[in-house]
């Protein structure tokens, strides 16, 4: 997401705030609110996906890999 749409889900809140919102703007601010919800969880998820997880007998487990399935 580029800086502009951030500024612009920025200046709609604000502008929320102050005297409201058109039925236009408001779809508009939540289209950007979920494109930037989506942004951070892609960042997250390669993120997570980049650690490494030492077990307790020496062995190194990528997190990508881990066992969801799996009770401790």
């Amino acid at each position: 997401m580029n800086q502009e749409k951030i500024d612009r889900i920025n200046e709609l809140y604000h502008k929320s705030k102050g005297e409201g919102l058109t039925p236009a703007e408001k779809e508009e601010q939540a289209s950007l609110r979920k494109e930037y919800i989506a942004n951070i969880r892609a960042n997250m998820r390669g993120t997570l996906n980049n650690i490494s997880i030492q077990n307790e007998d020496g062995t190194i487990t990528e997190l990508s890999k881990f066992d969801k399935t799996k009770k401790n």
